[in-house]
């Protein structure tokens, strides 16, 4: 398995982007997420903070996971980053590639952008990902927000220093 960043590549100078990434990453997404969005999302995300999102492709090429992250634009905050949405294939998980996907995306919010911290949203009942975050990332819950998700579900806020 081999981790990269997720790219955007232009193969002439005044031609359209050919989106590489984006199809996986959204694969990857409706499978596993009830959180899904549109394809101009990701594209947003790869255009505006293109050094923040990476994934894992599996010895074919396949994205098996991504993480799609950006940096907030609050200036009256310290700079920080966001993950707005990670997800790993079934057959792919608890072989560490959230982990190593999470740590190349924070390292890039710090050596790039100078992030003090990153921040994420994760449902209350999705306990697997709380136990990632909370046992082998680090984070920390900052509060609960009320009927966060579209569904009414409240959503954990947390955060990790960098």
């Amino acid at each position: 398995m081999d981790i990269r960043q997720a790219t955007v590549r232009q193969p002439e100078i005044d031609s359209c982007f050919e989106v590489a990434d984006l199809p996986g990453m959204q694969h990857c997404n409706l499978m596993n997420l009830p959180e899904n969005y549109q394809m101009k999302y990701y594209m947003y995300h790869l255009l505006t903070w293109p050094q923040l999102s990476f994934v894992g492709v599996d010895e074919r090429g396949r994205v098996v996971g991504y993480i799609l992250a950006k940096m907030e634009e609050d200036p009256t905050d310290e700079p920080h980053g966001h993950v707005t949405s990670i997800s790993v294939l079934r057959t792919y998980r608890r072989l560490g590639l959230a982990n190593i996907l999470m740590q190349q995306s924070q390292k890039a919010m710090r050596d790039v952008f100078g992030a003090k911290y990153v921040s994420l949203h994760v449902r209350k009942t999705n306990r697997a990902a709380l136990s990632l975050y909370q046992d082998a990332l680090g984070f920390t819950m900052k509060e609960i927000e009320k009927k966060y998700y579209a569904d009414g579900e409240d959503a954990y806020s947390m955060r990790m220093m960098l």
